[in-house]
């Protein structure tokens, strides 16, 4: 029986519009393969959802008027970069920059970056 052990890892959770999504993916596996423990793009995707926000005056939206309540479809995806390994900040921003900000959609895509452990063998 495989022994589970706990290994250091970002985990990156972008929300994406469902049409988004497979460009999205590309953007992000163009600039990174997402190597660790064994495999390779390994991503995780969540049955559609919605995201609401109401655009406040100033900002440069894609969807939506200042004052409007928006309410999209949006699918949650996942996946996992080493941390605590030599370069895995560098490896972090790049990701960010050239894989999810220059491949999204909306202007201030929701991301979130949570540094955690992963059980794998």
């Amino acid at each position: 029986m495989s022994r589970l052990r706990l290994h250091p890892v970002h985990r990156i959770t972008v929300f994406v519009p469902p049409a988004h999504l497979q460009a999205l993916k590309r953007g992000i596996l163009a600039v990174d393969d997402l190597a660790a423990g064994g495999y390779a793009q390994g991503m995780w995707e969540s049955a559609p959802g919605r995201e609401q926000f109401r655009v406040l005056p100033g900002t440069a939206c894609v969807v939506g008027e200042v004052g409007e309540l928006v309410s999209e479809p949006t699918v949650r995806l996942e996946f996992c970069l080493p941390r605590g390994v030599p370069g895995d900040r560098e490896r972090l921003q790049r990701v960010l920059d050239h894989g999810i900000a220059a491949h999204h959609p909306w202007t201030s895509p929701a991301v979130f970056v949570e540094a955690l452990e992963f059980a794998a063998p």
